[in-house]
């Protein structure tokens, strides 16, 4: 007990001395769990003696909210960024982030750096010039409106172009100039405009006990609004904290209009509440319900990130479904694959089911619809439907009697109709405005045999009708999905309380879009089908198995998930924010290499023709601990083609502007071979205008000495006189030439870039990149990251570029 109150005053006295607020001190030496943790980081930040109140409140931020799988790192991490103040606070979430990636493999500093802006410093001119444009751009309607004007959506857009400002110094000079354009507050100013209420229908008392409704809007609706209007930094620290508990699903969870005036608010009665919680214990179920008729795409990614994050954020489970009732389009290829990709984004499903394995209850639903009047045998073609339905007509066979659509509906079942001669169509609403409410089809005849259930059936349910019954009958708690599904709420509810069973929570979110790409089934299917490229996993699309050959781990892809974060603002995600988080990850996690993709002959004239040494270069370069690898060294090794040019333009008269400088070779002038020494060029062979090799005096390099700016990636040859080992690569550019694709209509696919891929044949390779296997990732030193590709073979390698070094921004 003594020991316990030594320790606690010790720590006591610490905290205080660093800053902390006699409270706060109290509270963090009375955390036993807390206490040595802290004490351990504010003796590594070196800040014993600081009271800098900013810095103290970061240390605290640290022992608890660190990776643990990059406490190698954290020692460092305090003391030279937190302790010295270098890290703000507003680029603190993002520097743990960039560490947990990382892990406790070794860190490039200096990127880190450059990544988070350490040292950056904008000044208030700059400050002042970004929010006076911000401002121009609304300034007619700032004028109208005055101080009624809401300012604050300008401040992410500011942020984002000032990413190393503090956000309370924006808000300042945003509020200044404001300030100064409007003059003070007028008596208008102060007057709270008067707000619209719209009249609310009185409800009606819906069937089968529905709880009426309580006051504000349904749970699904009730968002904060930073994420209603795509905010999603202020929950960052728990993007799913908006989701209501299950035990609140006895709550209104929609209201349903009908074209008679009537409404309903629907939720579960507490009896079906208590029974479905008795099922789950509380436990919150999500499921990831992916239709096996394509492979998966980015936008699934962010799927499986909402679905089965929330239910790791909460202690949950989450079901992978396969949402299989259209057998024409489904294949058993598709379901392999996206059980091995939910794996290999890192996902483990509570369990694997298929819409297929509830066949035989959907039915019995069926009947049930069929002998309670909401549902009847229709025999309308597609196209007689589209037309009633815009015509608000009810089908001429809407009014049969149950009994007939019982027969009709069996002789359906037993293969007695003929395919498209008769469906089963669900009376809900044929006046109702929307279109989801007009009586869907919930059976089809189709005489096609099905992936799971085989020959068994010959009427498939429809997913308006498969997908909520699914829901239900797995328990779902949260029926999350993207916003065009957002009109089939009301059908959704509808079907599961004609039929009394529980209702789960739908909640709806932005699907992520991406720049100069599609991601629509129908369309990749054309670019597959049709030959536009070269397979669903080729690295110019964006499906995950494309992605995952290109050589893109699955932490990017979650990153950029957690960064577009789960609102309901629809946005399109440039592609280079996707190429930023890919750089980010792989920058931290790829071996470095020699190679080299266009290859130029240097001979080192001063050599022996016989000469060859082998020199050491580093794994991790940026680390002084790093491993090394061997790299052959001969009199005759080969550099890029284009860090060679036979006159040096930094010697030439420069014209207006600023000219990018050259660390290439040219004659007279000295680089660096990178890891093995000097040379100095002194001339070039030439063909014509083809340059065929070049010539220098090459020296080794000496400890201390002063080095020249450029330095040069090289493969020498292992055995003098035979050629290095040869490799393919394939360098992938942007799939469309067009930012928006879709703004391109039917001609979308006029609008593919031509250059979206180049192979180089002939690029040279040092042994331990010629010896690499499928799946292994590289950093080609200053051309980029690449991973080798499974067309691969033991006599021909081929490598794929995922991404450059450098963020290439695309002119829209």
């Amino acid at each position: 007990m003594a020991n316990r109150e030594e320790d606690e005053a010790e720590a006591l006295r610490l905290f205080s001395s660093v800053g902390y607020a006699t409270e706060k001190a109290e509270e963090y030496a009375g955390n036993r769990k807390l206490r040595p943790v802290l004490v351990s980081c504010i003796h590594e930040s070196g800040m014993a003696a600081s009271s800098e109140k900013t810095r103290s409140e970061l240390v605290v931020r640290v022992a608890t909210k660190y990776p643990d799988n990059a406490l190698v790192h954290r020692e460092e991490f305090l003391r030279n960024y937190i302790g010295t103040g270098k890290i703000k606070k507003d680029q603190f979430d993002a520097a743990l982030a960039y560490l947990g990636n990382v892990g406790d493999q070794p860190i490039d500093w200096k990127n880190f750096e450059e990544e988070h802006g350490v040292g950056v410093e904008v000044s208030p001119g700059t400050i002042s010039a970004t929010v006076e444009e911000e401002i121009l751009k609304v300034q007619d309607k700032l004028i109208a409106e005055r101080y009624h004007y809401n300012a604050n959506p300008l401040l992410p857009k500011i942020k984002a172009r000032l990413k190393f400002v503090d956000g309370a110094a924006i808000k300042q000079e945003l509020d200044k100039q404001i300030a100064t354009l409007l003059g003070p507050k007028t008596e208008a100013d102060l007057v709270k405009p008067d707000k619209k209420k719209k009249e609310k229908k009185p409800a009606a008392p819906a069937p089968n006990g529905a709880v009426p409704a309580e006051a504000g809007q349904p749970p699904g609706d009730r968002l904060p609004a930073s994420v209603a209007n795509g905010d999603s930094h202020a929950a960052e620290a728990n993007p799913y904290a908006f989701l209501p508990d299950p035990r609140e699903n006895h709550r209104v969870l929609t209201t349903v209009n009908f074209s008679d005036g009537k409404v309903w608010h629907l939720s579960n009665t507490r009896e079906k509440l208590a029974e479905h919680l008795k099922e789950t214990g509380g436990k919150v179920i999500t499921r990831f319900p992916p239709e096996p008729n394509g492979y998966l795409h980015i936008g699934h990614a962010k799927a499986m990130f909402v679905d089965f994050g929330y239910a790791e954020n909460v202690g949950g489970e989450c079901i992978l479904r396969f949402d299989d009732t259209n057998p024409e389009a489904e294949k058993q290829e598709y379901i392999d694959h996206i059980n091995d990709i939910v794996h290999w984004m890192g996902y483990k499903p509570s369990k694997v089911t298929h819409s297929a394995y509830y066949f035989k209850e959907l039915h019995e639903f069926a009947v049930e619809l069929i002998e309670s009047g909401h549902a009847y045998v229709d025999h309308q073609t597609a196209g007689e439907i589209k037309h009633y339905r815009e015509e608000r007509r009810p089908s001429p066979w809407r009014d049969r009697p149950s009994a007939e659509s019982l027969k009709l509906f069996d002789d359906m079942k037993h293969g007695l109709i003929d395919e498209g001669k008769a469906t089963l169509r669900m009376r809900m609403d044929h006046k109702n405005e929307n279109f989801n409410m007009f009586d869907l089809i919930a059976y089809r005849i189709k005489f096609v045999e099905h992936p799971i259930s085989k020959a068994e059936w010959c009427i498939y349910p429809s997913y308006d009708y498969t997908h909520c019954l699914v829901d239900a009958l797995e328990n779902i708690t949260h029926s999350l999905c993207t916003l065009e599904f957002e009109s089939r709420r009301a059908s959704y509810y509808w079907l599961l309380h004609v039929l009394d069973t529980y209702k789960p929570l739908v909640w709806e979110y932005a699907r992520l879009n991406i720049t100069h790409n599609v991601l629509s089934k129908r369309k990749l299917n054309k670019l597959v089908t049709q030959g536009f490229v070269h397979g669903w996993d080729d690295p110019r699309l964006l499906t995950l198995a494309g992605l995952r050959r290109r050589g893109v781990r699955p932490e990017a892809i979650k990153n950029l998930c957690r960064e577009v974060g789960i609102t309901r603002a629809d946005t399109e995600i440039p592609l280079h924010k996707l190429d930023h988080h890919i750089r980010a990850d792989l920058d931290s996690t790829s071996e470095r290499v020699l190679a080299v993709l266009r290859p130029l002959k240097l001979v080192l004239t001063n050599l022996p023709e016989e000469y060859s040494q082998t020199v050491e270069a580093k794994v991790f370069p940026g680390n002084p601990e790093s491993a090394t690898y061997p790299v052959p060294l001969s009199r005759v090794v080969y550099i890029e083609e284009t860090d060679f040019q036979e006159t040096d333009p930094d010697l030439q008269p420069k014209g207006p502007g600023k000219k990018e400088k050259f660390f290439g070779m040219a004659p007279g002038k000295e680089c660096v071979l990178k890891y093995a020494g000097l040379v100095k060029c002194h001339g070039c062979k030439k063909d014509r205008d083809r340059i065929l090799e070049v010539h220098g005096d090459f020296k080794p390099l000496v400890a201390g000495q002063k080095l020249p700016k450029g330095v040069l990636s090289w493969v020498g040859q292992a055995v003098p006189g035979r050629e290095p080992p040869r490799f393919e690569a394939r360098l992938y550019d942007k799939l469309f030439k067009t930012s928006s694709v879709a703004e391109t209509g039917d001609d979308w696919l006029e609008d593919l870039n031509p250059q979206s891929l180049t192979t180089v044949e002939g690029a040279l390779a040092t042994p331990r990149l010629a010896a690499a296997k499928a799946g292994d990732k590289f950093q080609l030193e200053r051309l980029g990251f690449f991973c080798v590709d499974p067309d691969s073979t033991s006599d021909k390698l081929v490598i794929n570029r995922t991404c450059t070094l450098k963020a290439d921004f695309i002119k829209e």
